[in-house]
């Protein structure tokens, strides 16, 4: 009550009232004497009761709302505001609720944000860190005056690999974050898929070859889709090449791709040991190494073929081919939906 009477504003609006009500009483006094006089001052006093009590309530409600969002400013995140009353008063209750529960969400996710940037650094430094400890090892026996020639070549192209490899998982980490802030502007134009195939598979033909195995493609020349064949290449890469490294010596992989009046869709299969049941829901995340993967494994490339894809408008899934209750492989599949059927 005392911070209510405090307020300038209800003695503006009580001083206002008095002068209106006594000037009422004289205009009543010359109308109809001492008895309209009296009446019109019941009156008024009547209505400035009612006003007052009813401005007290209204304040004690905004001041019940203010101490509220102050407290979940200072860290109190207990914030609760749901009354059952209409008027404007109400209405601005409930948006201050909305925005407080807005800004709850955004503090959760900014949290787990910044989480996953502490785990994604310490990743990082991980994976770049392994390699450079043992080119700091190559360098200092290279520079041992008793090394055979031999083992000086072969120290230099694993350390040439090595160099090769930091500077793939610095490139994958960039094109990453790009990502993340959507700074690549992805094209759109009609993409040739056996085009896209051939592109993709051109680097690991070597790769393929030594390991014996069989690349199998099936696809029409007509089978298209709207993208960006730079980056659904690198993209296409990433998943083959994932293929490749699960499927045994003289295994096969294959690539299909199909198109009809509702999707374009690319299959890639290999008739590896397929995915552990644990890794399948966690396959396209992010630094996830699942339990069939090599040393070398980061955990990037199934992560950034699903980023490229989807900034496309496309989706990837990944199973493992079944038939009679018995895993013959896995297969991951791409769709480009058209935009008009």
């Amino acid at each position: 009550m005392i911070k209510f009477l405090r307020n300038g504003e209800i003695w503006r609006e009580l001083l206002f009232f008095c002068l209106l009500v006594i000037v009422s009483a004289l205009m009543a006094h010359g109308a109809a004497g001492v008895p309209g006089a009296v009446s019109c001052l019941m009156m008024g006093g009547a209505f400035g009761l009612f006003h007052f009590v009813s401005s007290w309530r209204r304040y004690q409600r905004i001041a019940a709302l203010a101490d509220k969002v102050g407290r979940y400013l200072h860290g109190y995140m207990d914030l609760y505001i749901q009354e059952q009353r209409e008027g404007e008063l109400a209405i601005l209750e409930s948006e201050i609720g909305k925005m407080v529960l807005r800004l709850r969400n955004q503090a959760e996710l900014l949290r787990k944000d910044k989480i996953y940037l502490a785990d994604s650094i310490a990743d990082i430094s991980h994976q770049i860190r392994t390699p450079l400890t043992t080119i700091n090892l190559i360098v200092s026996r290279l520079s041992s005056r008793e090394l055979a020639e031999e083992k000086r070549k072969y120290l230099l192209m694993e350390m040439e690999g090595m160099l090769v490899h930091i500077d793939w998982l610095i490139q994958s980490l960039l094109t990453i974050s790009k990502l993340d802030a959507g700074t690549i502007q992805m094209q759109e134009r009609r993409v040739a898929v056996p085009e896209l195939i051939r592109k993709s598979t051109e680097t690991l033909e070597i790769p393929i070859e030594l390991r014996q195995q069989q690349l199998e493609v099936e696809c029409d020349a007509s089978v298209s889709f709207i993208g960006d064949m730079k980056w659904m290449k690198e993209a296409l890469m990433n998943i083959v090449k994932n293929c490749m490294e699960h499927t045994p010596e003289g295994g096969r992989i294959r690539i299909c791709a199909v198109e009809n009046p509702i999707y374009t869709e690319i299959l890639v299969e290999d008739n590896g040991p397929g995915i552990d049941m644990e890794d399948l829901p966690h396959l396209f995340e992010r630094f996830y190494k699942g339990k069939n993967s090599s040393d070398k494994s980061v955990g990037i490339g199934l992560a950034l073929a699903r980023m490229i894809i989807e900034v496309q408008h496309g989706n990837i899934t990944a199973e493992n081919i079944r038939e009679r209750g018995r895993i013959f492989g896995a297969r991951f599949a791409i769709r480009f939906y058209k935009s008009v059927v």
